[in-house]
């Protein structure tokens, strides 16, 4: 165990500093130290400091520092005392614990073990071999969950919600990508479904919701039957995020499963878009209808191109609506109200979203 680790960076310490100093976790439980314990209030106390704070602090007559605040604050650093001593002792043992730390999840931490998979960092021999020595089950199935932070809102908290959530660091493994990207490795029973995983995510998005008052949206992957399709699933999950974000953009759980032809848009080149839509609207561009037009289109699309139903739901009459189509008929040289036709056009509206979502994209 890691404690053990640090117990050794304490004991080499002591010898070179005359002060009483300790490791803890973030919830205050002492993993190493060459003294006696701060009593329950303070170390509560100082646990809180060090863990809102990136900087060195004295706080109840203790130096103290977090170790490192990536993914999250896990270990804290404290020293009895607070002259300079006692800051080049906090400040050396957190340095060097922190070297600890690092060499220990690279040989036995199973959450690194399983972003090395996802990012593609392993062949697959080293892949099985790691497994074995970590005692991971290579064959149970699992499905990942890419949470993504709504634009414009900040990191507060998002990666502690969800690993409360699944606390088990055994089966599941939440990973920090950055300060708005999470995500979940979850193990699975044999019989999962979409509609299980699909209310596992609505779990998650509430709870995050209620918790930190903001929004996430989740890409979910399909099952991973073995441990050597997660890098697969992780793409996947990527993906239902980036496709989502254009062609479902009132949803916040999108599934790859569930991306239909979006998904195929997805992976055209840019030049090959641009050519199908200029094949396409020979007569004029897509660009010329206006907002109601739009309205009228995906109303109409709504309704699988019944012109009575449309009407009503536009409240117009249906002359009006014909009327509609047949300017729309006319601009773009395609009829709605053929089914291959509608086809067409509902696939180059996509495309042009696409294209106008990505603009940078080659």
């Amino acid at each position: 165990m890691i404690s053990k680790a640090f117990q050794n960076i304490v004991t080499q310490m002591a010898d070179v500093f005359p002060k009483k100093f300790g490791i803890a976790d973030s919830h205050g439980l002492v993993l190493a130290y060459n003294g006696s314990e701060p009593k329950p209030e303070i170390m509560e106390d100082l646990v809180y400091a060090a863990t809102n704070s990136e900087k060195l602090l004295f706080k109840d007559g203790y130096t103290v520092r977090v170790m490192s605040n990536k993914p999250y604050s896990e270990y804290i650093v404290y020293v009895e005392g607070t002259d300079e001593i006692s800051k080049y002792c906090c400040n050396a043992i957190a340095v060097a614990a922190n070297n600890v730390r690092h060499y220990y999840d690279e040989k036995y931490d199973k959450t690194n073990f399983m972003q090395n998979i996802i990012f593609d960092n392993l062949l697959s021999f080293d892949l099985h071999q790691k497994a074995r020595e970590l005692h991971v089950d290579i064959e149970i199935p699992r499905a990942v969950f890419y949470i993504k932070l709504m634009e414009g809102n900040s990191e507060t908290g998002i990666y502690e919600v969800i690993r409360n959530m699944f606390p088990d660091k055994e089966k599941d493994f939440v990973i920090n990508i950055d300060a708005n990207n999470i995500v979940l490795i979850k193990e699975l029973k044999e019989a999962t479904t979409s509609a299980t995983l699909e209310a596992m995510a609505q779990s998650i998005l509430d709870t995050v919701n209620s918790e930190t008052m903001h929004t996430v949206l989740i890409g979910l992957s399909t099952v991973a039957n073995n441990i050597d399709e997660l890098n697969n699933s992780y793409k996947e999950a990527q993906i239902a995020i980036e496709v989502g974000k254009v062609f479902d953009e009132e949803k916040y759980i999108l599934s790859y499963d569930s991306l239909g032809i979006g998904r195929l848009i997805y992976q055209l080149p840019i030049k090959l878009c641009e050519l199908f839509l200029q094949e396409v609207f020979k007569k004029g561009n897509i660009t010329s209808l206006d907002d109601e037009t739009i309205l009228t289109i995906n109303k109409f699309f709504e309704n699988d191109l019944n012109v009575s139903e449309t009407s009503r739901q536009l409240f117009v009459h249906r002359n009006t609506l014909v009327y509609r189509l047949e300017k729309i008929y006319k601009l773009t040289g395609l009829d709605l109200r053929k089914f291959d036709q509608a086809i067409v056009f509902k696939v180059a509206m996509m495309v042009h979203k696409y294209l106008v979502s990505n603009p940078m994209k080659i």
